[in-house]
């Protein structure tokens, strides 16, 4: 099969992303950022390699160089999207990587949609649900956020890029999103995508810019609700992932606890 061909880059011209954050911690995230990246790297291996195998929550995932690795903490969203998906769902899985969570979903739910920019998650997103038995379930689409995607949906998960730099190769990419110019494109439209009483399910951490997440749940009338957090100690300081269950705000305050 003929290797994807690289992604274009998308458009430079959105906003500068101001970090919502002291400067000191801004350069604390960069800096932790770029040894994770590095270590990254290093483990993904060579970009003509075979990639990583995972057994994850019951599955097997071949993820190669170019896409996103299960993490120590990736099974705060996967147990999570087990927990809430239903039988009847239409369930979207946004920035799929390597099919991961389409796939946890699909073994509740028939009608699951998996998108990815990156052409290698594409491809790889395809061949785990083939290689977990769930092909027959799940519609993998090359999209950028929603470019490519039709309709409404029971259940949205989004794992988005925690950092507001500019990746360098498609790895990054999966770890930086530059002016978060995906997230903010992602939720200012979610609701259109949305079915009534529809649910999205929402992972990020502290090494990131949190309060912007905050920001754009508040500003585009959802209400969001912790439901996993693990909290890690990084090179001295600590950083805590969560998962967050986000709805309509129907009059509620945008945060919960």
């Amino acid at each position: 099969m003929a290797e994807p061909s690289p992604p274009s880059p998308p458009s430079s011209d959105f906003p500068a992303h101001v970090p919502m954050m002291s400067t000191e911690y801004a350069e604390r995230v960069r800096a932790w950022h770029e040894s994770a990246y590095a270590q990254a790297r290093a483990e993904a291996g060579s970009l003509s390699g075979p990639g990583q195998t995972f057994d994850y929550l019951g599955r097997t995932l071949v993820v190669p160089p170019q896409v996103q690795p299960i993490t120590g903490v990736s099974h705060l969203l996967g147990e999570a999207v087990l927990a809430e998906v239903r039988d009847t769902d239409r369930v979207l899985d946004m920035g799929t990587g390597s099919g991961v969570n389409a796939i946890l979903a699909a073994s509740r739910s028939t009608r699951v949609v998996a998108v990815d920019i990156n052409p290698y998650a594409v491809e790889a997103a395809t061949r785990n649900a083939e290689r977990n038995g769930v092909a027959d379930r799940i519609e993998v689409r090359h999209s950028d956020v929603f470019s490519a995607v039709d309709g409404v949906f029971d259940l949205i998960v989004f794992d988005p890029p925690f950092r507001w730099f500019a990746p360098r190769d498609e790895l990054e990419a999966a770890s930086t999103d530059e002016n978060y110019r995906a997230m903010t494109t992602f939720f200012r439209a979610a609701g259109r995508h949305l079915a009534p009483g529809g649910r999205m399910l929402v992972f990020f951490g502290s090494s990131g810019d949190l309060a912007y997440l905050r920001h754009l749940v508040d500003e585009t009338g959802f209400t969001a609700t912790e439901i996993a957090h693990q909290s890690l100690l990084k090179e001295g300081w600590q950083v805590a992932y969560s998962t967050f269950r986000v709805v309509r705000r129907d009059g509620r305050v945008g945060w919960s606890s």
